[in-house]
């Protein structure tokens, strides 16, 4: 039986009710593809972590497939897993590690959905490291009409089926690439002068399988620097394009001026928030996936009273954008937990924020005071637009003064269009921002 649930469910934050009447969840695909085809309107819903309305469905009806995933489908020989789409990464990740495999790369946090993770362009850090969604060798797609098509990597579509922000159908199924598992140390270096974190970025980031600094955009010093290498210790034999990124089993005794940190931090330390929902740091190694995203599965991840916003520049432009940031920081850390500089490597998805370009993602974690900061998103996207940003599909922005005329923006639409003819994926976020109308 079908399980059904009234609407005005609220996201992962709470900043957002949801617009859709109803929540539906089958137990099969049959059923999963009986409600698409007879929806007027509808949505996949994952872990409901997305910030922005890009997943609501007024009016409409909203889809959980967590009772349909089934388990990961392993494939020893080509290194590779198929999955459902509703499976988190926190559920996956130990199944692979305890098989000999792992992700490239993860986001921050595990709580969040494949599926929607790599729809919305979702990503991890590392100057040799694209997002999420460049591991999807192919992926299953139940479209409007209710039937299933697949797209592999060498099909002429493949690349804008990926980050489908949604408005091709519903992702049932991908398949994802998977390196051998490794082993990673995280250390944490605090009061990064600021003129060094510009001087020295290229090296910075040469320093870590996975670099992220945190700041508040208003001190004169990069709060927190964190460096995740993979440790020189794991056994021999490991393939080197699976070991990109330095092997150190050692720290340095300073940063270019930032000292390494007497304790364990959380990205918002500078907030005044505990660090007891973060993954292990002060240099002890531990499995990828218990190193690689910021917070632990088991926890409330991030800080969970917040908001978030997310843009991406070329990473050419990205030491003018930090002074153009910085020239507004009085005004952003009023309202700013903490904000996050991640590189992104380039791929060839048609909407990924880093198609075709080298990227450096400046993330804003937001205190919950969504009036105020939607006002002064505008100010942020005048100030950044020099520089050609795009945002996160899945967080807050307010576009007007962004180009969102992705090189491949008219396939897209196109493909969209003769996927879903009568726009039965369609919403209001995908009109603003992805349809124009």
């Amino acid at each position: 039986m079908i399980e059904s649930a009234r609407g005005a469910a609220a996201n992962w934050a709470g900043n957002l009710t949801y617009g859709a009447r109803e929540v539906l969840t089958p137990r099969t695909l049959d059923e999963a593809r009986e409600l698409v085809a007879s929806a007027r309107r509808i949505k996949a819903l994952g872990s409901r972590h997305s910030f922005s309305d890009v997943a609501d469905s007024p009016g409409g009806v909203q889809l959980d497939l967590s009772r349909v995933s089934g388990s990961p489908s392993l494939d020893t020989r080509a290194a590779a897993v198929t999955v459902g789409g509703s499976v988190r990464y926190g559920d996956l990740v130990t199944h692979l590690h305890n098989a000999g495999f792992a992700l490239e790369n993860l986001a921050s946090l595990p709580h969040i959905t494949v599926a929607g993770s790599v729809a919305t362009g979702t990503h991890g850090s590392g100057e040799r490291h694209p997002g999420l969604a460049a591991a999807v060798s192919a992926l299953e797609l139940l479209t409007a009409d209710g039937s299933l098509l697949t797209f592999a990597r060498a099909d002429a579509d493949f690349a804008g089926a990926v980050v489908g922000v949604g408005a091709l159908g519903v992702v049932t199924r991908l398949t994802l690439d998977l390196v051998p598992s490794f082993t990673v140390r995280q250390d944490v270096f605090d009061n990064l002068p600021w003129s060094a974190a510009v001087e020295h970025f290229d090296e910075i980031q040469a320093a870590g399988y996975s670099v992220s600094l945190f700041t508040n955009w208003a001190r004169d010093v990069v709060d927190q620097v964190w460096l995740k290498n993979r440790t020189a210790a794991e056994a021999a034999g490991s393939p080197p394009a699976a070991a990109s990124g330095s092997l150190t089993d050692a720290v340095p005794a300073s940063l270019f001026g930032g000292v390494p940190a007497d304790g364990p931090r959380h990205p918002a330390h500078a907030a005044g928030v505990p660090a007891g929902n973060t993954t292990a740091q002060l240099g002890a190694p531990g499995p990828w996936y218990d190193r690689l995203p910021h917070f632990r599965l088991g926890f409330t991840p991030s800080v969970g009273a917040e908001l978030q916003t997310e843009y991406f520049v070329p990473r050419a432009a990205a030491p003018a954008a930090f002074e153009a940031l910085r020239g507004i920081g009085h005004r952003i850390a009023p309202l700013l937990l903490v904000s996050e500089i991640r590189t992104v490597a380039a791929d060839d998805l048609w909407l990924s924020p880093s198609s075709g370009r080298e990227s450096v993602a400046i993330h804003f974690t937001w205190l919950p005071r969504q009036p105020e900061v939607e006002a002064l998103l505008p100010t942020i996207e005048s100030t950044l637009a020099p520089f050609a940003p795009r945002p996160h599909w899945g967080k807050l922005f307010h576009g007007e003064a962004l180009d969102l005329a992705y090189p491949r923006s008219a396939d897209f639409r196109s493909l969209a269009a003769r996927l879903d003819p009568a726009g039965k994926f369609r919403n209001p976020f995908l009109d603003r921002h992805v349809f124009g109308s």
